[in-house]
């Protein structure tokens, strides 16, 4: 068996057989994963909340699950800590805070008074979600991307489908009793919230860099972003209702401008990119 070898300079060779080194990693490297794995844990103990019939601090932590899984990776770039490891990390929260966790909560708190038609609900936008992600993760490696891919997402995005899926919980808190009628509305709505996340409707993202704000309109952006901010922490599920409903609204909106200047109703694949499978393109 071979050893590493002492060199006349001091140094030690290593012959290979020993396997990598271990090193010391950056701290900075570290943060971005550390908060995944807390997202992880506030996800999966809202799950635990639901089925303890604490309802309110189960929404809460799932959606700071999804809060927290939603700035790991802008928090990984700002500190230039991105890895290959943190990505994987990333995409395995995803799937956890935005379809298995929400699905879960909206099934204890309503949808299994609709009996298989509730599970068969959950178990549609449990699925949906992890399409949608690896549907968006197939795109985000392409080296090639298309131009609009700055301005629409392909479908409802998964953080936001969690947020939408979640509104007859909201109002549930607000005096909607969860009757059979009510959980299989519920039901229904649960796979139409689905359906939106692995359609091809164009959704504005505003990540776009052509998105700019007037100087004068600056100021009173900000202090409309601390008002919502404010009146959600005073008044959280008729705020969180509202936002659902606004951003429900908001959507034919997006594909109207998409229809304006691609002249289609959903985004469709490029051409150059004919000769390859539907599973390579995304779907």
């Amino acid at each position: 068996m071979q050893t590493a070898q002492q060199q006349p300079d001091g140094t030690v060779k290593d012959d290979g057989l020993r396997g990598p080194r271990l090193r010391e990693i950056p701290l900075r490297l570290v943060i971005p994963n550390l908060i995944t794995v807390l997202a992880i844990c506030a996800g999966l103990t809202g799950i635990r909340l639901a089925f303890e019939n604490r309802y309110e601090l189960a929404v809460t932590m799932v959606l700071a699950a999804a809060f927290l899984d939603g700035i790991d990776g802008r928090i990984a770039r700002m500190m230039k800590a991105t890895s290959k490891f943190g990505a994987q990390m990333d995409s395995l929260a995803d799937i956890v805070n935005f379809g298995v966790a929400p699905a879960l909560v909206l099934y204890v708190f309503l949808l299994d008074q609709a009996r298989s038609f509730g599970w068969i609900a959950a178990l549609m936008y449990a699925i949906a979600a992890g399409l949608r992600l690896a549907r968006f993760n197939v795109m985000a490696e392409r080296e090639t991307k298309a131009p609009w891919q700055s301005e629409y997402f392909v479908g409802v995005p998964a953080p936001a489908g969690a947020l939408l899926v979640l509104l007859p919980v909201y109002l549930g808190f607000l005096g909607v009793p969860p009757t059979a009628p009510v959980a299989y509305a519920g039901a229904v709505y649960t796979v139409l919230i689905g359906y939106l996340l692995v359609s091809r409707l164009p959704v504005w993202s505003g990540k776009s860099e052509t998105s700019r704000i007037r100087r004068d309109l600056v100021l009173p952006m900000i202090l409309g972003v601390v008002l919502y901010v404010a009146l959600l922490m005073s008044f959280t599920f008729e705020v969180l209702s509202l936002t659902v409903l606004a951003y429900l609204l908001s959507l034919p909106f997006g594909a109207r401008a998409w229809h304006r200047r691609y002249g289609t109703l959903t985004i469709g694949e490029e051409g150059h990119e004919s000769g390859l499978s539907e599973i390579d393109r995304g779907l």
